[in-house]
């Protein structure tokens, strides 16, 4: 088990890791979003010993603490992964796997680039070239969590506040678009 914080500030995220045993890593840069079509956080992808995907990104809670906002059970979420892990049960055959997720569209390749370099711009101090980047990043990809939700904090602005529950009402409207397998 590894996690990857989509984050920047590392005692935000040694904050939330505090009694977590396994490795958190932190990816300022969103290459695991990339690499992995990953549209919202938190995201698994369950990949084997063998380096082998053999359950793509879905998303997935370790507790109910938002389970009023997306409706995932934690339990049955947590029994998927007990069950890989300890009898190697999987839900999905190599074939499902292997065309369960849509590829990035051009647009959101470029999303996930205008964000790069408007993380790039804020972090060399030019917060201008930052906001329209950011902006541009999100009219590209306005439903991607993990540019919007993650813009947030790097824009000044509360991540868990009512920007946050504007988004979520977005995302709810449009019908919870997400790169991935839904419904586990």
């Amino acid at each position: 088990m590894i996690a990857v914080a989509i984050d920047e500030d590392v005692e935000k995220v040694r904050g939330a890791a505090d009694g977590i045993t396994y490795p958190v890593l932190i990816d300022a840069d969103h290459v695991v979003t990339e690499l992995y079509a990953i549209s919202n956080v938190p995201t698994v992808v369950m990949i084997d010993e063998d380096d082998t995907i053999v359950h793509p990104n879905w998303s997935a809670f370790a507790s109910d603490t938002f389970r009023e906002i997306t409706g995932l059970d934690s339990a049955r979420q947590l029994d998927r992964i007990r069950r890989w892990v300890r009898d190697d049960e999987l839900h999905m055959s190599a074939e499902e796997v292997k065309s369960a997720v849509d590829d990035l569209t051009p647009d959101e390749e470029r999303a996930r680039l205008h964000f790069r370099i408007a993380a790039n711009l804020r972090r060399a101090g030019d917060p201008d070239g930052a906001a329209r980047n950011f902006d541009r990043a999100a009219e590209l990809a306005p439903h991607d969590w993990t540019i919007r939700r993650a813009a947030l904090p790097l824009q000044g602005k509360d991540p868990f506040g009512d920007n946050y529950f504007a988004l979520a009402a977005e995302f709810n409207e449009a019908g919870r678009p997400y790169h991935g397998v839904t419904g586990h």
